[in-house]
């Protein structure tokens, strides 16, 4: 039968098809196209450079004693399973890690990576979720299905996902990250090797034609001894046999290849066996110049493919900045490790630890008094609910170090602190150690996970700043303690009013400490240095007046600067004085002249003084001096002399109107010595000593 169609209905049905196309068309299309290399770079399908900042989601599918706080009696996926089981029976333990990896890693959580700034997740497999042990060529279901899940959210915020073995058959090291169970391991089973050969092939036939999956990472931080001169070929000869069975169904996927001893030993690797590779390294723990990464970088140059640091983390902010900063300089990718983690600073989540779990937790430590059955049923799946990212706690200080911080300076509210009101010493602002604060011990560059901390509380937040429990009231919870010389808190601040306020500061030591605290306010010092008595222990607490200040209304940077340390802060806190005067008299009422700071210096100084109300000035009509009331400030000069009188430096002369001021000395010119600093406004004249000392 012939069906003949008019050429309106043509046109419809052409319409019709094509606007049936676009809804059915896989959002999968909509990329720009596989990642692929060019040289040493990975770009997109138009060429263009793709620079991957991804988050790897460790803790999700292959569970980690660090992360659940089982580390002392169970490290691995296994022997967490496995203590679960024992506890609860299989059925319910097999209920309860369903419910785990409902509420681990949701659309939400990649929706939320996505708004804040990344553009790729890293995903670490286990391959008992994608295969039986020992059992070449089949397949489970139930584990594809969460992977597809996981790339349908990646596809709908344009993420491209990169799929990691981080668990291979038999275990590629011999750490709980392998979930190692004793020999024989990856290196000492054929099966195993050729499991690990058939999976890859089936992952790689199953996503060939997905362009939002952004490669293979093919097996993550091998640990294993090959042998004196070996030069690694196991793990070479395993990697092509690999990439011989992706490549027999996918030619369209970056391999990425990890060496040995952690990822990191390259040793004996032949010539890229592919057009489509990549090199990855990690890096924990250690330096962020230059010189840590140039092995690496000599690699890239040598083979001519990119190079991608598949995990970094577990460090403190400001590493975390100077990381990527020295990452991007170099133009290197990176994935960082993990997005969530119970009771953590250093994730991007932080899931809060239950009661009930917390009762298992001691348990295991001490297995004297067994909780009973359904208590630990209900104990379990509460934690596994309280992972969801509704329940979790969002660590804007890590993903600002992560993505902002790198290429500013600048310092942003941690939260909104108000004065009139309390602020707490501990919400100090968003930003670099030497900018929103200053701390001794900021980065651990240890060599190891053990190594030097750089939070001796370990709480609240993930900077150098010291902060541990706070039992005062009011409190936020939380203390800054380990105060050291030199340190500082800088807090942005809305002051509401224009008016004079009664500072007061709450602290706590076992010591008297003099010269303590000093304040700044947009970079000027108001107040003197204030003491701090012994208040009889850390937790014992005490509010000492700081004096008064007069501030006008705006937000301000305002800075608590540490002179001599050994005392806890809980707060600072501001309030109106009864005798608060207007917006138009805030002007100092006498000139004062501060002794310069620091004291010795080299080779710069801060000088702060403040000009009165000036009563006598030459009017303009008569050129005479006459009483003006109401005007304010006069002609100023500050100068500095050596110790025969002679001028060497003048930092101010001019007219200006009353107020407090702050200059800085130079003296890098200059030799050491004594030297007089002298302030003139009118016929006001104060004089101080300095002592410069190279």
């Amino acid at each position: 039968m012939r069906i003949v169609l008019k050429r309106k209905q043509t046109r419809l049905l052409i319409l019709i098809l094509i606007v049936s196309s676009i809804l059915t068309f896989p959002t999968s299309l909509y990329a720009q196209g596989f990642l692929k290399t060019s040289g040493t770079k990975i770009v997109n399908g138009n060429g263009v450079e793709v620079l991957l900042r991804g988050i790897g989601l460790g803790g999700w599918l292959v569970p980690e004693g660090y992360m659940l706080k089982t580390s002392s009696f169970a490290n691995s996926p296994t022997e967490i399973k496995n203590k679960i089981i024992d506890l609860v029976g299989q059925t319910n333990a097999d209920l309860f890690y369903q419910l785990y990896r409902q509420n681990y890693v949701k659309r939400k959580d990649i929706d939320a990576i996505a708004q804040w700034g990344f553009n790729s997740i890293r995903l670490p497999m286990h391959y008992e979720l994608l295969t039986p042990k020992g059992q070449v060529g089949t397949y489970l279901e139930s584990g594809f299905a969460i992977i597809d899940s996981l790339l349908s959210w990646c596809e709908a915020n344009k993420l491209y996902l990169i799929l990691d073995l981080h668990c291979a058959p038999g275990g590629q090291n011999s750490a709980n990250i392998s979930d190692y169970s004793g020999s024989p391991s990856l290196w000492e089973s054929t099966i195993y090797q050729q499991q690990t050969i058939a999976l890859w092939t089936e992952i790689a036939r199953r996503y060939a034609n997905k362009t939002w999956i952004g490669g293979y990472d093919l097996l993550n931080e091998t640990v294993w001894n090959f042998g004196s001169g070996s030069n690694n070929k196991p793990l070479w000869d395993l990697f092509k046999a690999i990439t011989t069975g992706i490549r027999s169904v996918d030619q369209n996927h970056i391999i990425i290849i990890e060496g040995n001893n952690w990822g990191n030993d390259f040793t004996g690797i032949p010539s890229a066996w592919d057009n489509i590779i990549a090199l990855s390294f990690h890096k924990y723990w250690n330096s962020t110049d230059q010189a840590s990464i140039n092995w690496i970088l000599n690699l890239r140059s040598s083979m001519q493919v990119p190079i991608w640091c598949g995990e970094s983390g577990e460090n403190s902010n400001q590493w975390f900045a100077d990381c990527i900063s020295l990452f991007e300089s170099n133009n290197i990718g990176w994935a960082w490790w993990p997005h969530k983690k119970i009771g953590s600073t250093s994730g991007l989540l932080s899931a809060p630890l239950t009661s009930g779990f917390n009762t298992l937790l001691s348990y295991w430590k001490n297995p004297i008094s067994k909780p009973d059955l359904q208590f630990s049923i209900n104990a379990l799946n509460e934690q596994a609910v309280n992972l969801n990212f509704d329940q979790c706690t969002i660590n804007r200080g890590v993903i600002d170090a992560l993505l902002r911080q790198p290429y500013s300076n600048e310092t942003i509210p941690f939260i909104t602190n108000t004065i009139p009101g309390i602020i707490f010493a501990t919400q100090y602002d968003i930003g670099k150690n030497g900018f929103a604060y200053n701390d001794k011990d900021y980065k651990n560059t240890s060599g190891s996970a053990g190594g030097a901390s750089w939070n001796s509380g370990g709480l609240y937040r993930n900077d150098g700043v010291d902060i541990e429990s706070c039992s005062d009231w009011p409190t936020n919870g939380y203390n800054v303690g380990w105060i050291e010389n030199g340190e500082f808190l800088v807090f942005t601040v809305n002051v509401t009013k224009t008016a004079t306020y009664d500072i007061s500061v709450r602290v706590a030591s076992q010591a008297a400490v003099s010269l303590a605290i000093q304040f700044r306010l947009d970079g000027s010092s108001f107040g003197n240095w204030i003491n701090v008595p012994n208040t009889g222990g850390w937790q014992s607490w005490q509010s000492v007046s700081a004096g008064q200040v007069q501030l006008t209304a705006g937000t301000h940077l305002f800075r608590v600067g540490i002179l001599t340390g050994g005392f806890n802060l809980n707060y600072i806190e501001f309030t109106e004085s009864p005798n608060s005067v207007n917006e138009s008299s805030v002007v100092p009422s006498k000139m004062i002249l501060e002794q310069n700071y620091p004291n010795p210096f080299n080779p710069a100084t801060e000088i702060e003084f403040q000009i009165p109300l000036s009563p006598f000035d030459p009017t303009e009509s008569t050129g005479r001096w006459e009483t003006r009331k109401g005007e304010i400030g006069g002609f100023v000069s500050l100068r500095v002399y050596d110790l025969l009188g002679h001028e060497v430096a003048v930092l101010v002369n001019e007219q200006k109107p009353a107020g407090r001021y702050s200059v800085t000395w130079d003296a890098t010119e200059f030799s050491s010595g004594v030297y007089f600093y002298t302030l003139r406004a009118g016929n006001l004249i104060q004089t101080r000593r300095l002592l410069l000392l190279k």
